[in-house]
């Protein structure tokens, strides 16, 4: 009942942002902006996303080398239902992914698939950071907007240093993950943690040490970073063929400091790819760039509206087509959807697991 309600919830709020948005919008000339859109662009736009869920496949399939051989079949079919289940559910549909490739692929542990994912979160978070601030250095500040042009620019430099001493931290953890999960399972007790909550922590942290081994190996660290940055231009494409469908006066880059908007607002867990927070976030991001001149916001937000269905629907297509598929229930899908079979998964992970935590004099 309490999903149900939280479901709801979110839905009535992703509600509410569009119409706060769009209250004062001319609704005719919208469904006039989405009329005029070129298809061939919008073809073009949903070709490279399809090949952007591609390229995740690769990547995870690079970041779960250290722990097990995968098949690339089952990463793109469990990206795509991932994906598509976060359009229809929201951010909680995440947990599908890590559980769905073990129904899969008998190979990966769920644990392993959630920390790869974590550290997955991590590059996608640096590379688009490194995107959007490194672009403002050569983007023009919009007419007018010149004092929060240079607040924005001061946050891209802020987001670099967060990254900088992210990894830093991620590298310090890889280099002495052994004293730190040492330290961890003697005073755990100290901090009333259950045994359970205590397992599946160490389960966690003993994954995500294996998974960042690719940091000792800068072959595999230039691989990882190659496939990340590449993913992220060929999210970027899109981005610009869906604003070249609207003939709108921006050039590429342009489209990455879009890009930059949109994704950090699918950060909301409303239902539908972060609907409502998206739509307001990018054709803000559009304003911002074009100004406030008339049928500007009713053509941000066909812009929108398009760019949204652009970046989830290869996913949708791709994931319904896989479920239906599958041999995988509906009822076990809806489990997924709780936090109980995740726990469970975990835990039986940590009693099956063979990792070994070297010691700090063999590192």
């Amino acid at each position: 009942m309490r999903k149900y309600i939280k479901f709801i919830i979110l839905l009535l709020f992703a509600v509410f942002i569009f119409w706060y948005f769009g209250r004062n919008l001319d609704w005719q000339q919208v469904s006039r902006s989405l009329q005029e859109a070129q298809a061939f662009y919008v073809i073009l736009a949903v070709l490279g996303i399809s090949l952007g869920y591609f390229l995740r496949a690769i990547r995870w399939k690079v970041l779960l080398a250290p722990i097990t051989e995968t098949s690339l079949k089952e990463l793109f079919a469990t990206t795509t239902v991932g994906f598509a289940a976060m359009f229809f559910v929201g951010r909680m549909g995440e947990i599908v992914r890590p559980m769905w490739l073990p129904m899969r692929d008998k190979r990966v542990r769920p644990s392993a698939a959630l920390v790869t994912l974590g550290v997955e979160r991590i590059l996608d978070l640096a590379a688009l950071s490194s995107f959007f601030a490194i672009n403002l250095l050569w983007l023009e500040a919009p007419v007018g907007r010149e004092r929060e042009f240079e607040n924005v620019k001061i946050f891209g430099i802020l987001m670099l240093v967060g990254i900088a001493f992210g990894f830093i931290g991620l590298f310090i953890y890889q280099k002495y993950a052994a004293k730190i999960i040492g330290w961890f399972e003697n005073r755990s007790d100290k901090f009333f943690i259950s045994g359970k909550i205590k397992r599946i922590v160490i389960s966690i942290l003993k994954h995500l040490a294996t998974a960042l081994q690719i940091l000792r190996d800068w072959r595999e660290t230039l691989l990882v970073t190659f496939w990340t940055l590449t993913l992220w231009l060929a999210i970027a494409m899109p981005t610009w063929f869906v604003l070249k469908a609207f003939d709108l006066p921006l050039n590429f880059s342009h489209s990455l400091f879009i890009m930059g908007f949109a994704t950090v607002s699918s950060i909301v867990p409303t239902p539908g790819g972060a609907a409502g927070a998206f739509h307001a976030a990018t054709a803000g991001g559009l304003v911002f760039l074009m100004g406030d001149g008339e049928g500007v916001k009713e053509r941000a937000l066909a812009v929108a509206i398009v760019m949204h269905l652009v970046y989830f629907a290869p996913a949708v297509f791709f994931g319904l087509y896989y479920f239906f598929h599958g041999d995988i229930s509906v009822e076990r899908i809806k489990s997924l959807l709780s936090s109980e079979p995740a726990v469970e998964d975990l835990e039986t992970d940590v009693q099956s697991s063979k990792f070994k935590v070297q010691s700090s004099k063999q590192n």
